[in-house]
């Protein structure tokens, strides 16, 4: 079967399993879980997998909610994500749920190729985007070893290639010190509200020595108990952001430095925790990303021009640190229109309308027939390679350095909002 019947029997599946597909996304859309606690969406997406004859391992990689499915005995071997958290109070605000299905959707369509199918694929169950990283998790497990590519697709409000990404971490830092009345005995005391502010001043200082497409910003958590006593405690949370994970772990450092000038200058004690992992920025394979573009444009599907895109609109997401290991793609379909951005309560709404419905269908089809193009077209994937390995070595550096084994696995999320 050649290239193009392979892909209209994909497509065909895809439309016989809309009612499914359709219903589910409708389900997860339902019931908002957060991350590392979406049980509902694990049960019901594995239960599909298994329903279709396929085998899966739940609870994969140590993560309760993980989950993956490979089949297929030759030939290149892609990766399809899904990604099915939600946000706190909002929901899905960043319409996870259509993610979900779009990965389930093109899955099961390459599944049903059956001995037709061109290559193998690794169907994964992705938890915990919104805070958690929990791909990186999975890679540190080994859940992207020995793919040849990866894709999944995210709902917008417009059509893009890909979507615009920085590297970021969140770190959380505690500062302790010495409770005594502020006003009969303020030397007996120890001030951590004291060096949680100067230590936000110093950042604020450092912001003016930075590069533009660099970022920190942050909150106090915990500032004290009562004007009248001296706070023994001081908590505050900032998100940290860069280019690339490069220059992400140049400015931990530096805000690192912050944390501990003000622990120096009050005399108190920090602690200060990053979270587990770096979120890297995408590093896009341009070559099968235009095959998807391609792919979706079939489907009447038109593209908003990158290069439109404010510098300063960008996102994070831990499909960054999978694109580092192997080659991979992110696109976005537009499931809203173009004034509702993700992270809105209204983007909530189309994730779970007719026209995230749309996004659900398309966006299935579209990495089902991007699949078959790699699994097929041996110059695309040796073209995706080429471009992968000219940046190799930085990517492996970014990788190494974007671990942090002790970190904590509350910290750490896409930063979309």
């Amino acid at each position: 079967m050649d290239r193009e019947a392979l892909k209209k029997q994909a497509c065909s599946a895809i439309d016989d399993m809309s009612d499914a597909l359709i219903s589910a996304s409708h389900a997860i859309h339902a019931k908002p879980e957060l991350a590392f606690e979406e049980h509902f969406a694990h049960a019901l997406l594995t239960d599909k997998v298994e329903e279709a004859g396929l085998p899966v391992e739940r609870g994969a990689c140590g993560l309760d909610t993980a989950f993956v499915s490979s089949f297929g005995d030759r030939g290149v071997e892609i990766g399809i994500l899904s990604e099915y958290d939600a946000l706190p109070g909002i929901g899905h605000a960043c319409g996870h749920n259509i993610i979900a299905t779009t990965g389930l959707g093109a899955a099961l369509a390459l599944s049903k190729l059956g001995a037709a199918l061109p290559g193998r694929v690794r169907y994964l169950g992705t938890p915990a985007e919104e805070a958690g990283g929990g791909k990186e998790i999975m890679a540190q497990a080994g859940a992207f070893d020995g793919l040849d590519a990866a894709m999944m697709v995210h709902p917008a409000g417009i059509n893009l290639v890909t979507m615009p990404s920085v590297a970021m971490n969140e770190v959380r830092v505690t500062f302790t010190g010495k409770a005594a009345h502020a006003s009969a005995m303020p030397f007996a005391g120890v001030n951590a509200l004291d060096a949680l502010v100067s230590s936000y001043q110093s950042i604020a200082q450092l912001r003016q020595h930075i590069r533009q497409n660099e970022r920190i910003h942050g909150i106090f958590n915990e500032a004290g108990l009562a004007p009248n006593i001296v706070p023994d405690r001081a908590v505050g949370t900032f998100y940290v952001r860069a280019a690339d994970g490069m220059a992400l772990a140049e400015l931990k450092t530096r805000v690192k430095n912050c944390f501990e000038a003000g622990a120096l200058a009050s005399g108190c004690d920090v602690e200060i925790q990053w979270a587990l992992g770096d979120y890297l920025e995408i590093k896009d394979c341009w070559p099968i990303a235009e095959r998807y573009k391609a792919n979706a444009e079939s489907l009447g599907r038109s593209f908003f021009p990158l290069e439109k895109i404010p510098t300063t609109g960008a996102g994070s997401t831990d499909m960054g640190n999978v694109s580092h290991r192997v080659p991979s793609i992110h696109p976005m379909i537009a499931c809203a229109p173009p004034h509702v951005v993700i992270h809105n309560p209204e983007f909530a709404k189309y994730a779970g309308s007719e026209s995230g419905d749309a996004a659900v269908l398309d966006g299935a089809k579209a990495l089902a027939m991007t699949a078959i193009d790699v699994m097929t077209d041996d110059k695309l994937m040796s073209d995706a390679r080429d471009q992968f390995a000219e940046t190799a070595d930085l990517s492996a550096k970014a990788v190494a350095q974007a671990w942090h084994g002790d970190g904590d696995v509350t910290l750490g999320g896409c930063g979309c909002c």
